[in-house]
């Protein structure tokens, strides 16, 4: 079954929409396989290629979602995480808030990066949305625990993509 992705971009003015494969649905849970289409990007502890599977777990309950991304070949690249507040899913589609912060983890967990923080910062959350601001900061930290622990979705290892 093919689900409508909108990754809804405020501080861009921009909505990014494409199409997944289901893997897994539960009422909080969502498990997605895409396919990278766009151009290469270079996110320093992988590069993101036309033909990368993308393994993407949404959430309801949590304030981010992790994307595990696999070259075409099945070697695992390493995961992106964006911190958002919680999916809304609705029949056929997943819709997604970012809020600008990120996190890139490396295969091997050795590298854990935090990026956009000056995007983060614009938003401004701290003043128009306290916590929401709070929700965020917490997320990130989940995210580093669990990669640095190797658990959630940091513990997945496809054998086959």
């Amino acid at each position: 079954m093919l689900i409508t992705v909108r990754l809804v971009k405020p501080l861009k003015n921009a909505t990014i929409t494409y199409t997944a494969e289901l893997v897994e649905c539960t009422e909080r849970y969502v498990l997605l396989h895409a396919r990278w289409t766009k151009r290469p990007i270079d996110l320093d502890v992988m590069t993101l290629v036309p033909g990368d599977h993308l393994y993407e777990h949404f959430y309801s309950d949590r304030w981010y979602n992790v994307y595990e991304v696999y070259a075409e070949d099945g070697g695992l690249k390493g995961w992106y995480c964006n911190v958002t507040r919680p999916a809304v899913f609705e029949p056929s589609v997943v819709v997604s808030e970012d809020l600008e912060l990120d996190l890139l983890v490396s295969p091997e967990r050795d590298r854990i990066l935090t990026l956009d923080e000056d995007e983060f910062a614009a938003r401004e959350l701290h003043i128009h949305d306290a916590a929401a601001h709070r929700e965020a900061l917490a997320a990130l930290e989940t995210l580093r625990v669990l990669a640095m622990r190797g658990e959630g979705p940091f513990a997945y290892r496809r054998e086959r993509v």
